[in-house]
């Protein structure tokens, strides 16, 4: 029988060079879900909608920045609807906003968002001094991205960014200080 469902690359995240030295733990089990759900969803390329997905599932500082509990649940239900509805406009295309273009274009298996966001996050950790990027390092770029198919998702189910932002940028300073 022959599977004619979309591969995703096998691929280290952009930007890291497939060891652990780079990433958390939880950020590894991220990506690691996102590429999962690219695969199960019929996606050729990881975006930033799945990035989220699996950031709000395995982190609870992510969930804390996005909001209480109806909040998350809210997001959550969009991105599970995009496999059957929301979302099925974006199956064969690409995400490109082109906003995080200066960071760096896609890489095989990833949307030039993701993976712009995925530079970003390591490039912020490396500027706090920390040798490894954390969920909210990829969550801040997710949602640097006003384009990007994450922010798309947050909008829709109510979460302003901007705030969001500032909530990051906040649980950033207290974990740095731990």
């Amino acid at each position: 029988m022959h599977n004619s469902a979309p591969r995703v690359p096998r691929q280290p995240a952009p930007g890291h060079t497939g060891t652990d030295a780079e990433l958390t733990a939880e950020l590894g089990a991220v990506v690691a879900g996102a590429r999962r759900r690219a695969l199960r969803d019929g996606d050729r390329q990881i975006d930033t909608a799945h990035l989220l997905h699996s950031l709000l599932e395995a982190d609870p500082e992510v969930r804390d920045a996005v909001g209480d509990g109806p909040q998350v649940a809210r997001v959550l239900g969009y991105l599970v609807q995009r496999s059957i509805g929301y979302g099925l406009r974006w199956q064969g295309s690409v995400e490109d906003s082109g906003a995080l273009r200066v960071i760096g274009r896609g890489e095989a298996g990833w949307s030039p968002s993701a993976s712009g966001a995925m530079r970003g996050a390591l490039l912020r950790a490396g500027l706090r001094g920390e040798p490894r990027a954390r969920c909210l390092d990829l969550l801040a770029c997710v949602v640097a991205d006003p384009d990007s198919r994450a922010v798309e998702v947050l909008h829709r189910a109510g979460i302003d960014t901007a705030p969001l932002t500032a909530r990051i940028a906040e649980s950033s300073r207290h974990a740095s200080w731990k």
